[in-house]
């Protein structure tokens, strides 16, 4: 396994080009369809000739205008030498095509499951590229890869070992479904006279959270407080539901030991088990003070994630959508997917136009 080099990693904020701004958007949703068509979303994505596009830059440009001006001097002239000069210019112009080429090529991509992301905030997307690598020639590596969504920052490579990780970022998404769409990868190497580039559909989707607000803390419950002496919605040990493992204390009854984690060579472990104390509690999105609604979801997810770190017992009254009174983990996702989703529509990157596929998934 090769090492990560995170540390060449560069960020930087590329905004369309003037040309890019004054293309028809019928024009752009016709390439959007025929990219969709040739390069179809995949979980695992391998650059080759089919996938990789090459074109001189605007340096390039000069170059070529400078080969033609000095050929033409050369024939006029009848100056051998010049004209040696202009295929010369010729020579590395196409070698540089042919780099740009390897350059990419051979490049593999792989998506790695993000960080938790909350609306508002940036949401980095871990990308893994593979690629080939030589101990002897370094410099035939993969060098000055860019990865960017559209309209959005890049993130460039210096220079690729076997596998690099880079987080390819996504600035100010909101709450729900989120598909950033396709990453364009480019490169200006080896000397800026071609650029090569492609686009890469991973097929993410990842799931954006309110991001929470700090509140008072609202709980209802279905009969009144009068009825319990116990506080509301809390855990205190029992032998009705179980709760985890815990270090093993000397002259327990041996009844509680785990005997299976024993036998795995993890140590002397108890079982705990837990039972509610008192009456469950609910959280409701109608009970939640906020000058909007996206300002209630907020102070929502916050009381969710207050709750669940208290390991309280609590359930959750959204709209039509009702969670039953639970604790852990995977009830907090439960409850923070339920409010991020509510009454949210998929955001999908702006200028990315998604495979009919995709459309059908996020209808159903």
């Amino acid at each position: 396994m090769s090492k990560h080099n995170a540390n060449k990693v560069q960020s930087g904020y590329n905004k369309p080009s003037w040309l890019q701004r004054h293309i028809p958007a019928s024009m752009t949703k016709r390439w959007d369809r025929w990219l969709t068509r040739r390069l179809p979303p995949q979980k695992h994505i391998t650059l080759s000739h089919r996938s990789i596009f090459i074109l001189p830059s605007g340096f390039g440009l000069f170059w070529m205008g400078l080969i033609v001006l000095l050929y033409l001097f050369g024939t006029n002239y009848q100056n051998n030498l010049v004209i040696g000069l202009s295929l010369l210019l010729a020579s590395v112009f196409h070698t540089c095509i042919i780099y740009s080429y390897k350059n990419l090529a051979g490049l593999s991509f792989n998506a790695v499951n993000p960080p938790i992301a909350y609306a508002g905030d940036d949401s980095p997307f871990p990308i893994m590229l593979t690629g080939h690598s030589r101990n002897k020639h370094s410099d035939t590596s993969h060098q000055q890869i860019c990865l960017q969504f559209s309209h959005q920052r890049h993130v460039r490579l210096k220079h690729m070992e076997q596998q690099s990780v880079a987080a390819v970022p996504f600035e100010h998404p909101k709450r729900g479904h989120l598909n950033p769409g396709r990453i364009k990868v480019s490169s200006n190497f080896p000397l800026g006279l071609c650029r090569a580039w492609s686009y890469v559909d991973l097929d993410i989707h990842h799931m954006i959270f309110a991001k929470p607000e700090a509140s008072d803390i609202v709980l209802s419950s279905q009969v009144s407080d009068s009825d319990s002496q116990y506080e509301h919605g809390k855990l205190r040990p029992g032998v009705d539901d179980y709760k985890g493992l815990r270090a093993y204390v000397p002259g327990e009854s041996l009844k509680q030991v785990a005997w299976k984690q024993w036998a795995q060579d993890k140590g002397m472990l108890s079982k705990e088990f837990a039972e509610p104390e008192g009456l469950p509690v609910w959280l409701s999105l109608a009970q939640t003070s906020g000058k909007d609604l996206e300002q209630q979801l907020s102070r929502l997810a916050w009381q969710v994630d207050k709750l669940s770190q208290t390991q309280q017992i609590f359930g959750l009254l959204l709209g039509n959508t009702v969670i039953n009174q639970h604790t852990g983990e995977a009830h907090r996702i439960a409850c923070q997917t339920a409010i991020a989703t509510y009454q949210a529509y998929g955001s999908i990157n702006p200028d990315f136009t998604p495979s009919s596929a995709n459309l059908d998934a996020e209808a159903t």
